[in-house]
């Protein structure tokens, strides 16, 4: 899949790429408080071995990476994650190839200045929108840490559902193995959402 470029009111999701090193470094140094569960690069040095990792990432077919850019400034990166494309029946005309089937919303991380702000709004209402509406696909999923409260909060307003707890699922960024939080929009509960989250924008 070809990187894209989500433009919206005050945010631009711009693909990641190793010019945006020295800006993820800045927007990441205003306050470290809110990262403890989230892997966020701290650094230069950090940032550039975090944005390699993910353009290898995209290079497989397995991430979907941005810089995320509110009012001209860089303040953090999200990603499409677990990209799937579903082998469907033979012959079923569902089958398809140029476009995913399901995705995973994830990896986001914002700058202190730029959290409790519209742009995680107008952020996610970018990537459902593309996921939803133009790729078309059926499921948009989430996960965080199950302890992460506050991202659990943000991800529950969005409207999505609570699936349940995955125990022993994935090293924890306190280098614990964690158990993962997950959430899903499925197609059908997509329009309710973006009612949502366009009425949040216009308030």
């Amino acid at each position: 899949m070809e990187p894209i470029v989500l433009r919206s009111q005050t945010v631009v999701l711009s693909p990641l790429s190793a010019d945006h090193a020295a800006a993820l470094a800045e927007a990441a140094a205003e306050s470290r408080d809110q990262f403890q569960y989230t892997r966020v690069p701290n650094g230069v040095d950090e940032a550039r071995r975090y944005i390699e990792a993910a353009l290898a990432d995209q290079e497989a077919g397995r991430r979907m990476p941005f810089a995320i850019v509110w009012n001209g400034r860089v303040v953090g990166s999200t990603s499409y994650l677990d990209i799937q494309r579903w082998r469907w029946p033979a012959g079923s005309p569902l089958q398809r190839t140029d476009q995913p089937d399901a995705v995973e919303i994830g990896a986001t991380w914002l700058s202190a200045s730029a959290q409790r702000t519209r742009c995680n709004t107008e952020s996610k209402l970018l990537l459902l929108s593309q996921a939803f509406d133009r790729w078309e696909v059926y499921r948009v999923s989430f996960k965080t840490d199950e302890r992460n409260a506050r991202s659990r909060r943000a991800i529950e307003r969005l409207g999505a559902a609570f699936e349940g707890v995955r125990r022993g699922d994935m090293p924890g960024q306190d280098g614990s193995v964690r158990a993962s939080a997950y959430y899903s929009i499925v197609r059908a509960e997509w329009p309710d959402v973006r009612r949502r989250l366009e009425a949040a924008l216009a308030s």
